[in-house]
C-alpha cells in the first residue's frame, strides 16, 4: 500500500496515508520536511497566485511559490486576492440522470395515525423561552431513567421524556426573522414524528408568545399537545407539578405502539460532518454519499445542509438541480450567506476550525468539496430554508449554519428521523428525539474514541475496503438504528443539549 492518496490525475497535490518524513518519496517526488497524516503534499512546482486542485477543483491558490514535495497548508496556500470569489460553472442541470430502479428494503418503523412513520417514540418537553427552561427541564427529570428509575418501568414502548431547552425566545424583533426561524423550529419538533406527545412551556411575558406560535404554526392543543405558561400557573412548583401530570396522562397511550414492517421510503437522514478532517472527502463522507445513493433508490429522503460548508462546491450541487428554480434557490442561499458574514465583519473562509486545520483541511473550499460528498450522486430535488417542513423525496438541501448543533436542529424540525454524521477529530454529538450515527474517517480516531463512533471508515484509508462496501455497510446500519438499535450517542445520553435553534438578528 503506498504512503499517499492521489484523488486524481489532474491534482496538484497528494494526500499522506501517514506521517511522511522529509527525503521519502511520494508519486516520484522527495519529500521536504515532515507531512502530518491527512496534510498535503505537493507534486509540481505552483508559481505564486496560481490556483492548487484536489478532486480536480480549486482548493485554494498559492500566495508564495511551492516548491516539489513541500507541505501545502495555511503557511503557503489560501482563498486568493478575490477571497474565494472566482468564476464557477454551475452547468445547471447538466448532471441529471435517470431515476434508478425502485428498491424495496424494509425496517422495523412506528406508525403514526397520520401515516407518517417514526423511528422512535419520545415525550418532549419544549421550552419558548429561555426563562422557562429549568421548569421544562424538571419536568423532563421527573422521567429520566437516572433521577427517577421507576417512572417510565411500566412504559417500555417509550423511550423517554426529554427536554429541549433554549436560550433565546425573547430580547429580539417581534416581527424579525429570528422569532420566525425560532417559531418554525419549535413547530417541526412540537409535531416530529418522534414525539408521541408534547408539552410546551413558556413564562408568559416573553416575544415567543405561546397563543402566537400557534396561530402563526397554525397548531392547535390536543391530546399530543399541551402548551402552558409559568406566569398562569402560579410559578415554578406548580409549573413542575402540571407539566409531571399532564406527560403521565400521556403515557398509557404512548406506549400503547409496536413497531411494524414499514418500507425505507419514510426515513429521512439529516446528513452532518463536523471535526472534519483531510481524510473526511476521501473515506466516511463518500460512504455516506453511497448509502445516501442507496436510500434514495429504496424511496427514502436524505438533508445536505451547512451552507458555509458547501461555500466552493456548490456547483457541484447545481449540476444535479432537477429543475432551474432548485439551482437559483441555492445560489441566492449562497448569496445571502456572502452578505450576512460580511455584515457581521467576518468571510466565508472564517470556517474550517483549527481543529479542521491541525486535520489537514486548509481552506472553505477544500474542507465544501469534501463536505458535498456526503449527498452522494443523486438528482437535487429541492432546496429548503431553515427548519421548513421537508415533503419531496430523495436528495434535497437546506440552508443552515455550518454549526453542528445548530444545523442537525434544523433539519430534525424539516422532519429528519435520524441523523449520519461524520467526524476525523472526533465530534461528540447525539440527537433527540432522532438517532445519531457516528462515522470516523480513519482508524486512528477509532482505536482512540471508539465508544463515541458506531463505524470504522478508515478502513477505506487503510485499503481493502471500497467506498461502495463501506456505503452498503451505513445503509444497513441507517435500517437498524431506525430500527429501534440504540447508536453510540444513545447510550450516553446525548441529545438534550445538542437542541441549537438558529439566532439571528440583534439581541435587545
Amino acid at each position: 500500500m503506498s504512503s499517499f492518496i492521489r484523488l486524481h490525475p489532474a491534482d496538484d497535490v497528494v494526500i499522506a496515508r501517514a506521517q511522511l518524513m522529509s527525503g521519502s518519496s511520494v508519486d516520484g517526488v522527495a519529500v521536504r520536511g515532515l507531512i502530518p497524516p491527512g496534510h498535503k503534499v505537493a507534486t509540481r512546482a505552483i508559481a505564486s497566485g496560481e490556483p492548487v486542485r484536489r478532486y480536480n477543483q480549486i482548493i485554494g491558490f498559492a500566495h508564495q511559490a511551492i516548491q516539489p514535495g513541500e507541505h501545502v497548508h495555511t503557511h503557503n496556500l489560501n482563498m486568493g486576492a478575490e477571497k474565494g470569489n472566482f468564476e464557477r460553472d454551475y452547468a445547471i442541470g447538466q448532471d441529471v440522470k435517470p431515476e434508478a430502479a425502485r428498491k424495496h428494503a424494509t425496517f422495523m418503523g412506528i406508525q403514526r395515525a397520520d401515516g407518517r412513520v417514526a423511528t422512535r417514540n419520545y415525550i418532549g418537553v419544549l421550552s419558548t423561552v429561555n426563562c422557562s427552561a429549568t421548569a421544562a427541564r424538571a419536568i423532563a427529570d421527573h422521567f429520566s431513567k437516572r433521577n427517577n428509575p421507576t417512572a417510565l418501568s411500566n412504559f417500555p414502548q417509550i423511550d423517554g421524556v426529554v427536554a429541549l431547552t433554549h436560550g433565546t425566545g425573547c430580547g429580539m424583533d417581534t416581527e424579525g426573522l429570528g422569532l420566525k426561524l425560532l417559531e418554525r423550529t419549535l413547530a417541526g419538533y412540537a409535531t416530529h414524528a418522534n414525539f408521541w406527545g408534547v408539552v410546551v412551556v413558556g413564562l408568559g411575558c416573553e416575544a415567543n408568545q405561546l397563543s402566537t406560535w400557534l396561530a402563526n404554526s397554525s397548531l392547535r392543543q390536543g391530546e399530543t399537545l399541551k402548551v402552558f405558561n409559568i406566569q398562569d400557573t402560579g410559578g415554578t412548583r406548580l409549573t413542575v407539578e402540571k407539566g409531571i401530570a399532564l406527560i403521565q396522562e400521556m403515557l398509557p397511550q404512548a406506549n400503547a405502539v409496536q413497531r411494524t414492517p414499514c418500507s425505507a421510503e419514510h426515513i429521512t437522514v439529516g446528513l452532518q460532518c463536523g471535526g472534519s478532517d483531510g481524510y473526511s472527502g476521501i473515506s466516511a463522507n463518500p460512504a455516506l454519499g453511497a448509502a445516501v445513493d442507496l436510500l434514495v433508490q429504496h424511496g427514502g429522503t436524505a438533508i445536505l445542509s451547512e451552507t458555509p460548508e458547501i461555500y466552493g462546491a456548490e456547483h457541484l450541487l447545481t449540476r444535479r438541480a432537477v429543475k432551474p428554480e432548485v439551482a437559483h434557490k441555492l445560489i441566492e442561499r449562497i448569496r445571502w450567506w456572502e452578505n450576512y458574514t460580511a455584515a457581521n465583519g467576518g468571510e466565508m473562509n472564517n470556517n474550517p476550525s483549527p481543529g479542521n486545520k491541525a486535520g489537514g483541511l486548509t481552506t472553505i473550499l477544500e474542507k465544501s468539496l469534501g463536505a458535498v460528498a456526503k449527498g452522494g450522486t443523486s438528482n437535487l430535488q429541492a432546496v429548503y430554508e431553515y427548519a421548513e417542513p421537508v415533503n419531496a423525496k430523495g436528495f434535497v438541501y437546506m440552508d443552515t449554519p455550518g454549526y453542528d448543533p445548530v444545523s442537525a436542529t434544523g433539519q430534525v424540525a424539516g422532519g429528519a428521523n435520524l441523523i449520519c454524521f461524520t467526524t476525523g477529530r472526533g465530534s461528540a454529538y447525539g440527537c433527540a428525539p432522532s438517532p445519531s450515527l457516528k462515522f470516523s474517517t480513519n482508524s486512528a480516531l477509532w482505536k482512540k474514541q471508539q465508544e463515541d463512533m458506531d463505524l470504522n471508515c478508515g478502513e477505506i484509508v487503510d485499503g481493502g475496503v471500497s467506498i461502495a462496501e463501506m456505503g452498503q455497510r451505513i445503509f444497513e446500519m441507517i435500517l437498524a438504528a431506525a430500527s429501534g438499535e440504540p447508536t453510540k450517542s444513545e447510550r450516553h445520553g446525548y441529545g438534550q443539549n445538542e437542541f441549537v435553534p438558529w439566532q439571528v438578528g440583534a439581541v435587545m
